[in-house]
């Protein structure tokens, strides 16, 4: 069995940035992506685009820094958003022109992972391939790539067996397209941007729609328009300014070299008093332009929590036509309330109410685990990845024990305002293999490698696109350098331990080691806790879901490159004019010079 120096587990966005930044970097070494599907893209694949299926982003914000989308070859216009089949044909355009597309296995499907013992590691991959029959790869590094939505959560429904309707989760939307043209009434089930999308798509093509909302959930998400606040900023830029991105409490915010502004505002009285100001401006100018209160039905849509608190669920309205036309004229019907029972072509409420139904489409989101197995077993909680929830723990999120992540000393004690986060429920069914089997969170060491000693020495595993932003192609650009560095011991000392130090003694060494990864420990399991208190409306109880923290997250991961991380012109750019893909472009050059790599 042939030894591959890289295996990259998923040919999605993030995929792809790992194997373009390893095979540019060390061209000579074997490398190999194994994708399930049939196409590249991962959410982007050809076999997920539904109709209508838009980026929450406009032109110029997802891109690869180094690979510009360029409207005359993609056919995109500025201010507009980018459909699906575009950025499916741009992800192929990349792995063309970085010299990966030819080193994908479509139709693999990985079914096993399994750990060598150090220390010379490495893993042995099983993989279904497309016939059927299995095959094994040996892998010196692995890149697990799959993502966190891969697997489709679909919740069981009493009476679905007497159905007798297509009833199908939002993945398989393409699949029944069809039901766009031949149903005259469906139901969507959900209140996320996957349900406004399908909602929109059948109401504008002349199907009633039934939207059912969860009174038990969350609630519809926030959907916001593309311009906001009384100055009509873009949203997607405002989120990546620097300035308000300190609005924003974050543990690891002082990694952006402000850490006195950051304690004036969430440390003081004003300060507290100005942050308030500004996410209490932020979420009624939403409101406000949404015109919830306008109608009856648009009341239904309007979201339950605060702004402040929504994570990566915080969605864009990117329609080409007024959404809530739909809703007031009566062409969609707004349900608050769970699914108590299915029968024959028949929707039936918890309120009391039924209706008949030619289709069922559930978006009900997706199982955050990979969607594999790792051996031997036990090992996910040294992985850091979800497993199964120890007996007797309500929460489980301190797998070593730290308990200075937890209580007074936590991170909702010390950021304004978590210690006043709202009370609500994390509980996510998808987030578990089965909805009856509570998971850990993700416990990532900087949301990509396992921070558990052993793991730490091999260094031959990484996790990538583990998180959720609407900054995903420029982290997913910046994590494969950083995952690159890990797997060649070249992070900053500073971050880990080198695997040969050059300290004199043996026990100094250890001494050093081990005192490090201490600290790696503890700040892994602070950040996963932080995701909890931070974003209770999201999903950061379960995995690193945020958006106005994105910025200083790049900014961690150059420090722990020795790349500068301050990009712009002078100070006043630098807090004023919003980062974007282009102030990233030559961060694999430049760490490439710094490191004799290039």
């Amino acid at each position: 069995m042939e030894e591959i120096d890289l295996v990259v587990i998923g040919a999605g966005v993030s995929g792809l940035a790992v194997a373009k930044t390893f095979y540019q970097l060390n061209p000579d070494s074997s490398l190999l992506i194994l994708e399930a599907a049939s196409t590249l893209g991962g959410t982007w694949a050809k076999e997920r685009l539904y109709p209508g299926l838009k980026s929450n982003n406009m032109l110029g914000t997802y891109e690869y820094p180094d690979f510009p989308m360029d409207p005359n070859t993609f056919g995109v216009k500025p201010g507009e958003h980018i459909p699906g089949a575009v950025l499916h044909d741009y992800a192929t355009a990349y792995a063309e022109k970085f010299g990966i597309l030819q080193k994908i296995k479509y139709g693999h499907k990985v079914l096993i992972a399994e750990h060598l013992e150090v220390p010379e590691g490495g893993w042995v991959l099983t993989a279904q391939e497309p016939s059927g029959s299995k095959r094994t790869f040996a892998a010196k590094k692995l890149v697990v790539a799959t993502g966190l939505t891969s697997q489709p959560f679909m919740p069981d429904f009493n009476g679905q067996e007497s159905f007798e309707a297509p009833l199908f989760h939002n993945k398989d939307f393409l699949k029944h397209a069809g039901t766009i043209k031949t149903a005259k009434s469906v139901t969507v089930f959900g209140g996320t941007k996957s349900a406004w999308d399908a909602v929109y798509e059948y109401a504008t093509n002349g199907v009633h729609v039934d939207w059912v909302i969860r009174a038990s959930g969350h609630g519809p998400c926030w959907m916001a328009p593309p311009y906001v606040t009384p100055l009509k900023k873009w949203l997607e830029k405002l989120v990546h300014t620097r300035l308000l991105t300190w609005f924003s409490p974050c543990v690891w915010g002082s990694a952006d070299g402000y850490p006195g502004v950051r304690n004036f505002l969430h440390g003081t009285v004003i300060g507290r008093f100005i942050v308030n100001t500004f996410w209490g401006i932020l979420g009624n100018d939403v409101i406000t332009l949404n015109k919830y209160d306008s109608h009856p039905e648009m009341q239904k849509l309007k979201p339950w929590s605060q702004a402040m608190f929504v994570g990566a669920g915080l969605s864009i309205l990117n329609y080409s036509t007024d959404f809530f036309d739909l809703v007031r004229d009566g062409a969609v019907s707004v349900h608050i309330a769970d699914i108590d029972r299915l029968s024959s072509h028949t929707v039936h409420l918890s309120n009391g109410k039924s209706f008949g139904t030619d289709a069922f489409m559930s978006t009900t989101g997706w199982k955050h685990v990979p969607p594999m197995q790792f051996l031997p077993a036990g090992i996910e909680k040294e992985l850091g990845i979800p497993s199964p929830t120890p007996e007797n723990d309500d929460d489980a999120t301190q797998v070593w024990n730290h308990d200075a992540a937890e209580g007074p000393a936590g991170p909702e004690q010390n950021l304004h305002p978590l210690a006043d986060a709202p009370g609500i429920s994390t509980s996510d069914p998808a987030a578990a293999p089965s909805s009856s089997t509570p998971v850990t969170p993700y416990h990532l060491y900087r949301f990509m490698v396992p921070a558990s000693d052993r793991l730490l020495r091999s260094r031959d595993i990484a996790f990538v696109g583990m998180t959720t932003n609407i900054t995903f192609a420029p982290i997913a650009h910046l994590q494969s350098l950083w995952i690159y560095a890990y797997f060649q011991d070249k992070l900053t000392p500073q971050v880990l331990p080198p695997l040969n130090s050059s300290l004199e003694s043996q026990k100094q060494q250890d001494a050093w080691t081990n005192k490090k990864m201490e600290s790696v420990q503890y700040e892994t399991v602070l950040h996963s806790r932080f995701g909890k208190w931070r974003y209770p409306a999201g999903h950061g109880a379960q995995f690193p879901d945020f958006v106005f923290d994105a910025v200083p997250y790049l900014d961690l991961l150059l420090g722990d490159l020795g790349v500068r991380y301050h990009r712009k012109s002078g100070w006043l750019a630098e807090i004023t004019e919003p980062y974007g893909p282009q102030d990233y472009r030559d961060v694999v050059g430049e760490w490439a010079k710094m490191n004799d790599n290039s």
